[in-house]
């Protein structure tokens, strides 16, 4: 099964994933993430905006190649790799 990791930050909202090993079914990015919502309800209206697309502030990364297809989601999440899922933060 592919690995889910994700920035601390994301545990303020989502405190049932924290300590945990979280794990999907191989599928499409956007499978992957539908079965976190599934762990987490509402995880998906945090990382999608409201037309299913990657909200801006949001990257994802299959292992180390970043998600470029941000509105379908159809990149492949294979038995073995991992989803990292972290905020852009900026600020001055």
């Amino acid at each position: 099964m592919p690995t889910i990791k994700m920035t601390s930050h994301l545990y303020r909202f989502f405190p049932q994933l924290q300590d945990r090993t979280l794990a999907a079914p191989p599928g499409s990015v956007s499978e992957v993430l539908h079965a976190i919502n599934e762990q987490a309800p509402g995880f998906t209206d945090y990382v999608l905006d409201e037309r299913g697309v990657v909200r801006r502030h949001v990257k994802l990364c299959i292992n180390d190649t970043i998600v470029i297809d941000r509105k379908t989601l159809a990149d492949q999440v294979e038995d073995g790799d991992t989803l990292f899922i972290f905020q852009a933060l900026s600020g001055g």
